[in-house]
């Protein structure tokens, strides 16, 4: 064989294999998206709103404090309790619904969803939802899965509980209290156009961060909303990354 031909063999054995490897991962993707339900993690959009979120947890807060920094800028956000938190720090809820924030879901006593039965899914999500009604006369529709733990079945129990289920597409990860500058730059640099963005109340360094956080993504033009301003609520659907779709 010639060195001319034997080239144009190695070529098309080569585009042969890469139409093969595009077949499958098109198919691989199909199926993951069919098979593998995702709750939505950040919005497709592109009118640079965002939102700000914040898991509520046992033990000291700073709740006071955000509110404060949130009041001084006319920010409102998404703050995701736990029902047996809130049964036992009814002022702070109360202060959350005064100061007009958004209060969701965060299921009653954090089991981790990937873990537990049906019922017991549906019944972490009533209970809270009640504590919640009673204390603000508000029921939750957004939820957020503990931990981020979920499979197939508890984000069907979430719509089916008519709730949207929201994740986070930037993690400041303040829990780990790694370092003030650490945080801020995870949250400034990652930030576009449709995300959520995760906090937590009890975290050290978060309310030094906020105002600046805040002042760095309104410089580069971000609109902070709550979730429920950003989602699409007559959609469910999310691509396979979690990204829901317009």
């Amino acid at each position: 064989m010639k060195k001319k031909e034997f080239s144009l063999l190695i070529l098309f054995l080569l585009l042969i294999n890469l139409a093969l490897l595009f077949k499958l991962c098109r198919e691989y993707k199909t199926a993951f998206a069919e098979d593998k339900k995702l709750p939505i993690y950040n919005v497709d959009r592109n009118d640079k709103k965002i939102a700000l979120t914040f898991d509520v947890n046992w033990g000291d807060n700073n709740i006071d404090e955000i509110l404060n920094i949130l009041g001084k800028y006319d920010i409102k956000a998404s703050f995701f309790v736990i029902g047996k938190w809130a049964e036992e720090n009814k002022t702070e809820v109360i202060k959350l619904y005064e100061r007009g924030q958004e209060i969701g879901n965060h299921s009653y006593s954090h089991k981790y969803f990937s873990k537990i039965s049906k019922e017991t899914m549906r019944s972490e999500i009533v209970k809270c939802d009640y504590v919640v009604e009673k204390i603000t006369g508000t029921k939750p529709y957004l939820f957020r899965f503990p931990s981020g733990e979920y499979n197939n079945m508890a984000v069907d129990i979430v719509y089916n509980t008519l709730h949207f289920p929201v994740q986070w597409s930037v993690d400041s990860i303040d829990w780990k209290e790694q370092g003030r500058d650490i945080e801020y730059y995870r949250v400034v640099s990652k930030t576009k156009s449709g995300d959520i963005i995760l906090f937590h109340t009890n975290a050290r360094y978060t309310p030094e961060n906020l105002s600046r956080v805040i002042e760095t993504l309104k410089s580069k033009g971000f609109e902070f909303v709550t979730v429920s301003e950003l989602i699409y609520k007559n959609n469910k659907k999310t691509d396979i990354f979690g990204k829901q779709l317009k």
